[in-house]
């Protein structure tokens, strides 16, 4: 299906500084956030308990926070609605291994008098393990890094490389930047997005690159990069958008009606599928030419490597032959 057509080539290039520059200030701005306001972290990374309340009616939060008030234990908890006004989450930062009692009794004796309610979920977290999950958290994110730059080195070049890895950062500074201004919890299911994201954004650059790759032979006319990189652009357009809208949709879906359980997750892939198209269209390929990627010397090297492997082939006729 095209949505584009393809017969009149679009100058996204001519365009480039002008997103780049918006990218730069998404990116700082997003760096900034994440170095003032920080991230919320959830139980799963923080540690602490969270109960799950829910009544058979609608709840006042404030009849809720005076009730638990008089419990030390809940003393300086947070409590918050979880998707309707008869549900609660309550949150603190002790462990049912340090109160050394059953906190679900605890909060069941703190709430009595609140209406008729039932304890639906008690999680529990020490901060110890919460300090174990970030640290794996953040090395899985850097090994996925290193092997995306591995991977796009063999297949392609450097420079694709580092510029789709450069693209990847970008991605995921501004996801983790709306996340710490949104004050996302973040827990195990961000982490699960933001590699989802990395992955997804990824895969729409590579799209791209290999359409510049097959440009840079198929199309010898063209002696600019810039020309080679709007060709290739306008040719994926249709498929870029098309896998874009789908995805997004059912995303969109997720975040309306997933309920509170999964809302950390589809946010973070919303924000990651709008800004990973966009990296892929506008960031991705312009960073090639910043990075210095020789147009003519590519194609003199991929000619020698056409060369050889004729050659190879070749000689294993001739040696087939008995002719070697």
């Amino acid at each position: 299906m095209e949505f584009f057509k393809t017969d009149k080539i679009i100058d996204f290039m001519g365009k480039a500084k002008i997103f780049l520059a918006l990218s730069a200030f998404l990116v700082l701005g997003s760096w900034a956030l994440l170095f003032t306001k920080g991230l919320n972290f959830g139980i799963d990374f923080a540690g602490g308990t969270i109960v799950q309340v829910r009544y058979d009616k609608p709840i006042e939060i404030a009849k809720i926070r005076a009730a638990l008030k008089k419990s030390a234990v809940f003393k300086d908890a947070a409590v918050t609605y979880f998707g309707s006004n008869d549900e609660i989450i309550i949150r603190i930062k002790q462990s049912s291994k340090k109160l050394g009692q059953d906190i679900g009794d605890i909060a069941r004796k703190a709430l009595q008098g609140t209406g008729h309610f039932e304890i639906r979920r008690v999680d529990m977290v020490g901060p110890k393990v919460g300090g174990e999950l970030r640290e794996k958290g953040l090395m899985a994110t850097i090994i996925a890094i290193v092997a995306i730059l591995l991977y796009v080195s063999v297949r392609f070049e450097w420079r694709f490389a580092l510029a789709s890895v450069l693209a990847l950062v970008h991605d995921a500074s501004i996801a983790m930047g709306a996340i710490s201004l949104f004050n996302v919890p973040v827990n195990l299911d961000i982490l699960a997005a933001i590699l989802t994201l990395l992955g997804y954004s990824l895969n729409d650059t590579i799209i791209v690159f290999d359409r510049i790759r097959e440009g840079v032979v198929e199309s010898v006319k063209l002696r600019e990069l810039n020309q080679v990189i709007n060709e290739a652009i306008t040719k994926t357009l249709s498929r870029t958008v098309l896998t874009s809208l789908t995805t997004f949709f059912v995303v969109l879906t997720l975040y309306l009606f997933g309920g509170e359980i999964i809302y950390g997750f589809s946010f973070t892939l919303l924000v990651g599928i709008v800004v990973g198209t966009y990296s892929s269209i506008f960031i991705a390929s312009p960073l090639l030419t910043i990075l210095g990627f020789d147009l003519e010397k590519y194609r003199k090297k991929l000619a020698e490597k056409k060369k050889r492997q004729a050659e190879k082939e070749r000689m294993r006729a001739m040696y087939e032959q008995g002719m070697v």
